[in-house]
């Protein structure tokens, strides 16, 4: 793919394929934008603005919850665990149209990057997760030890569970933000495909000739492939460990 995007058009599918970088990196990325209307980098710019608030906000809102459901018991605590479990069983396809009339008709953010990320802050896998791990990873001996030494419930949280619970933190990030980084679906219901509101994998198909893929240019297709992937794996070289060390959490007995 990152060879292919250095090549001119006509030489992608060449016999034999070319496995070396050719000259016209420069040359693919001006077609791309020529075939954006100047406006692939917005598209990007748009796409990583709503893939970093879903990211922060799903991390701070499910490690919070999971936090309570952890470490403090309340009453209806189980009943409400539960409830949120089953959220979890509701088949995606199903939520489309009420999610589409709650944001239009009640919010009327239809068109808004905000009707992307607003509704995911407090997800049941993300709560799920994170209670999860924070009930077995975490003693409570050490919330307690914190709470008599004067430190408030929220600076508990953020100054005590946040740094011991990093590999779930960098687990949980880059699944959410690989799912909202690639979230077709939801950009193309929420009408986020006209003009600088588009989103990166719908200015992708535009470029690709839609279902036709007639008349492509494949080098400035694959430099926006090329655009779409590369953050993705620059996330996962910088989290990977973490990443690695939060899926594997538990799986070794001591």
């Amino acid at each position: 793919m990152f060879v292919w995007a250095t090549l001119p058009s006509a030489e992608v599918f060449s016999v034999p394929p070319k496995f070396w970088f050719s000259d016209q990196l420069v040359g693919n990325f001006q077609k791309m934008m020529d075939a954006t209307g100047g406006l692939a980098l917005r598209h990007f710019w748009n796409s990583l603005y709503i893939a970093i608030m879903s990211t922060l906000t799903t991390l701070f809102f499910c490690s919070l919850a999971g936090f309570a459901f952890a470490m403090y018991d309340f009453r209806g605590k189980r009943f409400l665990f539960g409830f949120i479990l089953l959220t979890m069983l509701i088949p995606p396809l199903v939520m489309d149209i009420p999610s589409f009339l709650v944001m239009n008709n009640f919010l009327q953010w239809v068109g808004e990057p905000r009707a992307l990320w607003v509704p995911g802050m407090a997800n049941a896998f993300g709560i799920f997760l994170m209670r999860q791990y924070i009930g077995s990873a975490l003693p409570r001996q050490l919330v307690e030890a914190a709470r008599i030494d004067g430190a408030t419930e929220f600076g508990i949280y953020w100054r005590v569970v946040l740094p011991l619970i990093r590999p779930i933190l960098a687990t949980l990030g880059v699944v959410t933000f690989v799912g909202s980084w690639n979230n077709f679906k939801g950009a193309l219901i929420m009408k986020l495909s006209d003009g600088p509101i588009m989103t990166l994998p719908l200015s992708l198909r535009k470029i690709t000739g839609g279902a036709t893929n007639i008349n492509v240019d494949w080098g400035a297709n694959l430099m926006m492939v090329v655009l779409t992937v590369l953050p993705l794996l620059i996330l996962f070289l910088l989290a990977s460990r973490q990443v690695i060390s939060g899926l594997t959490s538990g799986a070794v007995k001591d």
